[in-house]
Formats: structure tokens, C-alpha cells, sequence
């Protein structure tokens, strides 16, 4: 016990004084998830919003598969990422193996379908709602889309919010394509794992303290923007 008080203390003090290194992994860590958030954003929601307009055969078993998508393993996104990107893949040339730019493939790869999932719900249930009024203004479904898009902005966000909380929060695929490299891919869940490993828990103690934080964090602005969506809708 007073072992682990000794560790707790040494973490408030790494957190008070803004230790260097720790910085530098919730710095990173924040780089690779916004990294990956954007081109899961670009892609997902007008994938989404397609999917909640569009009628088209299979569209069934695309949204099943979609939302199945949602539960992809971490370390089989990893393990086929770190084979497209590995010397002997399709994409070594790139040398991407073991840098932020893989671990940005891998977790954008891993939220793709939670943004894309999640707002084609949002936006499905807003076209039920609306289309008898946007077809008599003669918004066919896809012309649609932009409108929706912005009248579920509030909504879309804590979809994106959700997507990103996912990627912070990963370790699987991102240790499998970074390779928990010091000063180069060491990440906040990798720099835990490793750290408690060597059962050097100060610094773990204190990565875990930011990482938690943030969740709090998320969780509460998505609350918030979850509430200003239904006082806007009121």
C-alpha cells in the first residue's frame, strides 16, 4: 500500500509539473485519434447519410454488415494493416510501418464504421421524418443529404465524438502498426501497458489519470451537445 501511495503521489507531481514525456505521449496520442477522426468523418457521414436515403438491392445486408463492422477486432485491424504496410506487403515501399501515419490508418480503419453506422441512423430517422416535405420541394433523396447533414449537426457530433473516444482509447491495433516506439509512437494506452508491465506505475498512474479525464471529458461535451440538439428541436 504505501508503495502504491508513493506511485499516486509521483503521478500528481508528473501531472502538476507538466512532465516533459508525458506530455509528449498525450500530444501524440491526441494527433494520431483527430488524425484518424477526420478522414473517418469524411468518409462516414456521407457513407451514412447515403445508406439512410438510398434504396438500392442489398442495401439490407450493407447496414447489417456495417453495424457488424462496428465490433472489428483492434488487433486483426492491426494485424492487417501491419501486412499491408510491412516490407513484403502491397504498401512497404511507403516505409508508413511503424510511424503515426499506420497508427492513423489503423484507427481510422476502426472508427470508420461507428461514424458511418451511427449517423446513418441519425439521418434515416430524420428523412422519415421529413421526406414528404423535402420531396414536395423537390429534394430528391441524395440532393437531400446536404440538408439533412446539417440539420443533424448537433446530433452528428456526438456521433464523432463517440468515434473518437473509441480511438483514444485503443491499444490492440495501434502497438501491432507503431510498435510503441519512445518518442515516436508511444501512445497513452501503449505507454500504460508497457509501463505497468515493467511495474513502473507512476507514470501510468498519471497517463491513466489524463486518459480518464478525457473520457469524462467527452462523455460530458457529448451530453451537452445532446441536450443544445433537443432544446434546438423544442
Amino acid at each position: 500500500m504505501p508503495e502504491l501511495m508513493d506511485a499516486f503521489e509521483t503521478a500528481f507531481r508528473l501531472l502538476a509539473r507538466a512532465d516533459a514525456e508525458l506530455v509528449e505521449i498525450v500530444l501524440l496520442s491526441l494527433r494520431v485519434s483527430f488524425g484518424a477522426l477526420v478522414p473517418a468523418a469524411l468518409l462516414g457521414l456521407p457513407l451514412g447519410a447515403f445508406l439512410a436515403v438510398a434504396r438500392f438491392p442489398g442495401r439490407r445486408a450493407a447496414i447489417v454488415a456495417l453495424n457488424a463492422l462496428m465490433g472489428l477486432p483492434p488487433v486483426v485491424v492491426g494485424l492487417a494493416v501491419y501486412i499491408l504496410l510491412s516490407r513484403s506487403g502491397p504498401l512497404g515501399a511507403l516505409g508508413l510501418l511503424f510511424t503515426p501515419t499506420a497508427m492513423v490508418i489503423a484507427q481510422t480503419i476502426l472508427i470508420l464504421p461507428i461514424v458511418a453506422a451511427l449517423s446513418r441512423q441519425v439521418i434515416e430517422d430524420l428523412w422519415d421524418e421529413y421526406r414528404d416535405q423535402l420531396r414536395s420541394l423537390g429534394a430528391s433523396p441524395l440532393r437531400a443529404v446536404p440538408t439533412l447533414l446539417y440539420d443533424a449537426r448537433f446530433s452528428l457530433v456526438t456521433t464523432l465524438l463517440a468515434g473518437l473516444g473509441r480511438a483514444i482509447a485503443e491499444v490492440g491495433a495501434v502497438i501491432i502498426v507503431g510498435g510503441n516506439i519512445a518518442h515516436v509512437t508511444r501512445v497513452m494506452t501503449t505507454a500504460i501497458a508497457l509501463e505497468t508491465s515493467k511495474g513502473e506505475l507512476a507514470l501510468a498512474l498519471g497517463l491513466g489519470i489524463v486518459l480518464l479525464s478525457l473520457s469524462l471529458a467527452l462523455n460530458a461535451l457529448a451530453h451537452w451537445v445532446g441536450h443544445a440538439a433537443r432544446e434546438a428541436a423544442a
